[in-house]
Protein backbone atom coordinates (compact mmCIF):
# COMPACT_ATOMS: atom_id res chain seq x y z
CA UNK A 1 0.00 0.00 0.00
CA UNK A 2 2.78 2.41 0.93
CA UNK A 3 4.26 1.72 -2.25
CA UNK A 4 1.35 2.51 -4.45
CA UNK A 5 1.24 5.39 -2.20
CA UNK A 6 4.51 6.62 -3.12
CA UNK A 7 4.51 6.15 -6.74
CA UNK A 8 1.08 8.25 -6.77
CA UNK A 9 3.07 10.73 -4.78
CA UNK A 10 5.86 10.51 -7.33
CA UNK A 11 3.41 11.25 -10.23
CA UNK A 12 2.03 13.93 -8.94
CA UNK A 13 5.31 15.61 -8.04
CA UNK A 14 6.15 14.67 -11.55
CA UNK A 15 3.32 16.65 -13.04
CA UNK A 16 3.69 19.34 -10.87
CA UNK A 17 7.21 19.59 -12.35
CA UNK A 18 5.96 19.37 -15.63
CA UNK A 19 3.25 22.33 -14.87
CA UNK A 20 5.57 24.34 -13.58
CA UNK A 21 8.40 24.17 -16.24
CA UNK A 22 5.29 25.01 -18.55
CA UNK A 23 4.40 28.12 -16.83
CA UNK A 24 7.92 29.29 -16.29
CA UNK A 25 8.61 28.64 -20.17
CA UNK A 26 5.34 31.04 -20.62
CA UNK A 27 6.81 33.24 -18.49
CA UNK A 28 10.06 33.27 -20.37
CA UNK A 29 9.34 33.62 -23.84
CA UNK A 30 6.57 36.47 -22.52
CA UNK A 31 10.19 38.14 -21.09
CA UNK A 32 12.08 37.35 -24.49
CA UNK A 33 9.19 39.71 -26.78
CA UNK A 34 9.05 42.24 -24.28
CA UNK A 35 12.93 42.82 -23.28
CA UNK A 36 14.31 41.29 -26.34
CA UNK A 37 16.65 39.16 -24.33
CA UNK A 38 18.03 36.32 -25.98
CA UNK A 39 16.62 32.67 -25.29
CA UNK A 40 20.56 31.82 -23.63
CA UNK A 41 19.84 35.04 -21.09
CA UNK A 42 16.44 34.44 -20.35
CA UNK A 43 17.01 30.58 -19.89
CA UNK A 44 20.17 31.83 -17.09
CA UNK A 45 17.87 34.20 -15.35
CA UNK A 46 15.10 31.81 -14.59
CA UNK A 47 17.44 29.01 -14.03
CA UNK A 48 19.46 31.27 -11.46
CA UNK A 49 16.28 33.13 -9.87
CA UNK A 50 12.79 30.98 -10.44
CA UNK A 51 14.41 27.45 -11.32
CA UNK A 52 17.04 27.60 -9.02
CA UNK A 53 17.82 26.70 -5.02
CA UNK A 54 17.14 29.38 -2.62
CA UNK A 55 19.81 29.98 0.62
CA UNK A 56 18.50 26.66 2.04
CA UNK A 57 19.26 24.92 -1.01
CA UNK A 58 15.70 23.75 -1.24
CA UNK A 59 14.14 23.94 -5.06
CA UNK A 60 12.50 27.86 -5.27
CA UNK A 61 9.68 25.95 -7.44
CA UNK A 62 8.64 22.68 -8.35
CA UNK A 63 9.74 22.99 -11.98
CA UNK A 64 11.56 20.45 -14.56
CA UNK A 65 14.64 22.75 -15.77
CA UNK A 66 15.10 20.21 -18.63
CA UNK A 67 11.71 20.35 -19.85
CA UNK A 68 11.38 24.74 -19.11
CA UNK A 69 14.87 24.84 -21.44
CA UNK A 70 13.13 22.16 -24.02
CA UNK A 71 10.78 24.75 -24.56
CA UNK A 72 12.31 27.79 -24.42
CA UNK A 73 14.41 26.76 -26.66
CA UNK A 74 12.54 24.73 -29.12
CA UNK A 75 9.94 27.64 -28.99
CA UNK A 76 12.96 29.63 -30.66
CA UNK A 77 14.39 27.58 -33.02
CA UNK A 78 11.02 26.82 -34.57
CA UNK A 79 9.19 29.93 -34.38
CA UNK A 80 8.16 30.19 -37.62
CA UNK A 81 6.82 27.14 -38.29
CA UNK A 82 5.03 27.78 -35.10
CA UNK A 83 3.97 31.29 -35.96
CA UNK A 84 2.88 29.81 -39.18
CA UNK A 85 0.65 26.95 -37.57
CA UNK A 86 -1.05 29.84 -35.37
CA UNK A 87 -1.64 32.36 -38.67
CA UNK A 88 -3.40 29.39 -40.42
CA UNK A 89 -6.10 29.30 -37.89
CA UNK A 90 -6.19 32.55 -37.04
CA UNK A 91 -9.39 34.71 -38.58
CA UNK A 92 -8.73 36.23 -42.17
CA UNK A 93 -6.83 39.33 -41.80
CA UNK A 94 -5.75 38.76 -38.53
CA UNK A 95 -1.85 38.86 -37.23
CA UNK A 96 0.08 37.32 -34.89
CA UNK A 97 1.05 40.59 -33.96
CA UNK A 98 -2.13 41.38 -32.82
CA UNK A 99 -2.91 38.64 -30.25
CA UNK A 100 -2.22 39.77 -26.91
CA UNK A 101 1.92 38.85 -25.70
CA UNK A 102 0.86 36.65 -22.96
CA UNK A 103 -1.49 34.58 -25.46
CA UNK A 104 1.52 34.65 -28.17
CA UNK A 105 3.34 32.81 -25.50
CA UNK A 106 1.02 30.33 -24.74
CA UNK A 107 -0.06 29.21 -28.02
CA UNK A 108 3.74 29.25 -29.35
CA UNK A 109 4.62 26.87 -26.41
CA UNK A 110 1.58 24.97 -26.45
CA UNK A 111 2.45 24.61 -30.61
CA UNK A 112 5.79 23.85 -30.02
CA UNK A 113 4.82 20.88 -27.56
CA UNK A 114 2.29 19.87 -30.53
CA UNK A 115 4.84 19.39 -32.87
CA UNK A 116 7.59 18.28 -31.01
CA UNK A 117 6.34 16.06 -28.38
CA UNK A 118 4.51 13.75 -30.52
CA UNK A 119 4.48 10.89 -27.87
CA UNK A 120 2.48 13.42 -25.25
CA UNK A 121 -1.23 13.01 -26.26
CA UNK A 122 -2.68 16.15 -27.72
CA UNK A 123 -5.47 16.34 -25.25
CA UNK A 124 -2.56 16.83 -22.02
CA UNK A 125 -0.47 19.35 -24.10
CA UNK A 126 -4.15 21.67 -24.44
CA UNK A 127 -5.02 20.76 -20.99
CA UNK A 128 -1.91 22.17 -19.68
CA UNK A 129 -1.90 25.24 -21.80
CA UNK A 130 -5.66 26.53 -20.91
CA UNK A 131 -4.80 26.39 -17.67
CA UNK A 132 -1.97 28.11 -17.66
CA UNK A 133 -4.57 30.59 -19.57
CA UNK A 134 -6.87 30.23 -16.96
CA UNK A 135 -3.97 31.76 -14.50
CA UNK A 136 -3.72 34.89 -16.66
CA UNK A 137 -6.84 35.45 -18.21
CA UNK A 138 -10.70 35.42 -17.09
CA UNK A 139 -13.61 35.50 -19.96
CA UNK A 140 -12.93 34.57 -23.00
CA UNK A 141 -9.54 34.41 -24.23
CA UNK A 142 -8.76 30.29 -22.18
CA UNK A 143 -11.53 29.33 -24.83
CA UNK A 144 -9.61 31.30 -27.49
CA UNK A 145 -6.55 29.01 -26.73
CA UNK A 146 -8.11 26.45 -26.22
CA UNK A 147 -10.15 26.58 -29.73
CA UNK A 148 -6.87 27.65 -31.77
CA UNK A 149 -4.57 24.85 -29.76
CA UNK A 150 -6.98 22.25 -30.98
CA UNK A 151 -7.48 23.13 -34.21
CA UNK A 152 -3.24 23.18 -34.81
CA UNK A 153 -3.31 20.21 -33.08
CA UNK A 154 -5.31 18.66 -35.65
CA UNK A 155 -3.30 20.51 -38.44
CA UNK A 156 -0.01 18.96 -36.75
CA UNK A 157 -1.02 15.73 -35.79
CA UNK A 158 -3.04 14.47 -38.61
CA UNK A 159 -0.24 15.31 -40.86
Amino acid sequence: MSNALSADAERKLLAARRAGARLAAVQALYQMEQTEQSARSVIADFMEDRLGLNDEGEPVEEADPDIFKAIVDGTVERQEAIDAAIMKRLANGWKIERLDATSRAILRAGVYELIAEISLPSQIILDEYVSIAHAFFEGAEPKFINGLLDAVSRDIRSA
